[in-house]
């Protein structure tokens, strides 16, 4: 380890230990210039000079205030050194300082922590949120253009959105997997005519070769204002837009980045020519879900794929949330289970799986597997302290014995809890299939909700 790392854990900015050898010797200074014969003000009404450390350690933590403390007792001991202060060394004035910082640093480290678990748990809602109000969306625009157009439309966009998905999953190696089927659901659904989808290079620029075109091939103009708009808003801008300046002269009429829901831009999305009446709001925001759930589902499957890769049959929504479980119990230290129940297969444990879905919380995630006579119910539970799950292990029990009128030990059921750490999500999914004695290369008996 080196002595960075120990003075100033956590990747402290560099200009910390800058402030905590400067701050205290000014401080001292500023004393010692108001008051020749005691610049620590150890015995005036309040030791003014302590403040640097202590402010120190609120600010960075308890080792930068250590460090601010004996950058003030190395000032002292020069002023006593040059002659400037002859009175002997104040030695509990600096033991009490050392001890007021110590305590000032662990308790900003403890709220530091805190505030990042915070806001681990805020990110991972918030995006919870965003994902479900698109579905919300997403199934009201569905339901409306089926109402609408049910005669005129090959198939609906659910159908659609799920074959996009599947492309997506289909061919991971390609920049924009699916570009020329998401180029002909545009056409279908928001009538556009002229239009083509760029990969994004390493800088955030558009590829100069486009991933997919429909109608006529054009080269993109990177200079044109609605472009530049939307890689500064990271969204959807058309040719009314406010981003833009009053006088504009686009070629395009919209462009869109293909930004999934944790910021990361795939490629980007030009429009050059459709209908004038088809330019509307109606439209632009089909379009725009569109394309967002286009790149949800590039960022999922990227997401997803060491989890499958190991489990190749685990579904889709459940490798998803299992990574992203992992992630933010790896990166904020917010808690998270997985809980299993496997059992051999009989006719009187037929409708537990149908029961036990009733049993979870709205955040839960669940997966039915089989393999010949052993099944397995997986659950993994968001955000679950040990008492969320021991209180969710009390009902599961007491629920089971009501069930099956008996206690489920007796009844041959197996429950198995496994906290979400370090370890990676793919290796513990297998070890859990493992501990349940059911195999991976089985598709699952219920999709997961």
């Amino acid at each position: 380890m080196r002595l960075a790392d120990l003075i100033a854990p956590g990747r402290l900015p560099a200009h910390a230990l800058a402030e905590a050898a400067v701050l205290p010797l000014l401080l001292l200074a500023l004393g010692w210039w108001i008051s020749p014969p005691d610049p620590l003000f150890a015995w005036a009404s309040f030791p003014w000079p302590l403040l640097g450390p202590v402010l120190l350690a609120l600010r960075y933590g308890p080792m930068t205030g250590v460090v601010g403390t004996i950058a003030l007792l190395a000032g002292w001991l020069a002023l006593v050194a040059s002659g400037a202060v002859t009175a002997a060394t104040p030695k509990l004035y600096f033991l009490g300082t050392l001890v007021l910082v110590m305590v000032c640093g662990e308790f900003a480290s403890l709220w530091r922590a805190r505030v990042r678990r915070a806001e681990a748990n805020a990110r991972y809602l918030g995006e919870r949120l965003d994902h479900l109000t698109r579905q919300h969306y997403l199934l009201r625009a569905s339901h409306d253009r089926l109402e609408q157009d049910l005669i005129s439309q090959p198939m609906s966009m659910r159908d659609a959105l799920t074959s996009l998905r599947a492309l997506t999953d289909a061919a991971p190696a390609a920049p924009l997997p699916g570009a020329e089927a998401l180029l002909k659901l545009l056409a279908q659904f928001c009538q556009i005519e002229r239009a083509a989808l760029l990969a994004l290079n390493a800088d955030g620029t558009p590829a100069g070769e486009a991933s997919a075109t429909l109608g006529a091939p054009f080269a993109l103009r990177t200079d044109d204002p609605l472009v530049r708009a939307a890689a500064a808003h990271g969204g959807l801008c058309h040719v009314a837009s406010d981003a833009l300046p009053e006088h504009h002269h686009s070629a395009y009429l919209v462009v869109s980045r293909l930004r999934d829901l944790r910021g990361h831009d795939h490629g980007v999305l030009v429009v050059e020519s459709m209908p004038f009446f088809a330019l509307n709001t109606d439209s632009l925001q089909v379009l725009n879900l569109l394309v967002g759930y286009y790149a949800d589902s590039l960022g999922a499957a990227a997401l997803v794929r060491p989890v499958q890769a190991a489990v190749p049959d685990c579904p889709h929504p459940f490798a998803l949330e299992l990574q992203r479980l992992w992630h933010i119990a790896r990166d904020g230290g917010l808690p998270g289970a997985l809980v299993a129940l496997t059992y051999t297969a009989r006719p009187l444990l037929d409708d537990l799986p149908l029961h036990w879905h009733r049993l979870q919380r709205t955040l839960d995630v669940t997966w039915h597997v089989r393999r010949g006579e052993r099944e397995a119910l997986l659950v993994l539970m968001p955000l679950a302290g040990p008492a969320a799950i021991t209180g969710y292990l009390d009902r599961l029990d007491a629920w089971l014995t009501q069930h099956l009128e008996a206690p489920p030990g007796e009844a041959g059921i197996a429950i198995h809890t496994y906290s979400l750490d370090a370890t990676p999500a793919a290796a513990l999914l297998s070890t859990v299939l493992e501990d349940c004695h059911v195999s991976a290369d089985q598709r699952p008996v219920c999709p997961a909700v």
